[in-house]
């Protein structure tokens, strides 16, 4: 290491409050991630459910049970927002609840990307341009 390296300064690992992930920052919180988005889905699979059994309930005229399952629905509902709210703390955020698709603010070249993992992925091995998608995601170069 020379002398500019010693007094360089790190380079910010945030962007305007923004956590930003490297790959390997972000493989290691998948411990973690991997579990919420586990739930989410679990919990919006559930949400469907009681959706369609709310409408079917309530067009029958079963007022009760409509109502009971209508309960249902809003505290599942205010789960997941639990769910994704601590998703949101590890830094990432949730692009599909159905899927669980997960992105991780990162820089490549100079510009911010997302890092994209789907549940039931090992790791983090794609990245996207911020206004691409799931389907334009390119392979990480290793």
């Amino acid at each position: 290491m020379d002398a500019f390296e010693a007094v360089s300064p790190v380079k910010p690992s945030t962007i305007a409050g923004k956590k930003l992930f490297t790959p390997a920052e972000a493989d290691r919180s998948l411990v973690l991630v991997r579990r919420i988005v586990t739930d989410i889905v679990s919990n919006y699979r559930r949400l469907r459910e009681l959706h369609e059994k709310y409408q079917m309930l309530d067009q029958e005229g079963d007022l009760f049970q409509a109502e009971e399952t209508r309960k249902a629905y809003v505290a599942i509902t205010d789960h997941l927002a639990e769910l994704r709210e601590e998703l949101e703390g590890v830094g990432c955020e949730l692009k599909d609840f159905e899927l669980g698709l997960a992105d991780f603010p990162s820089i490549r070249e100079g510009r911010e990307i997302y890092l994209c993992w789907k549940l039931g992925e090992e790791r983090i091995t794609h990245w996207h341009e911020l206004n691409a998608g799931y389907a334009s995601r390119k392979p990480i170069e290793t």
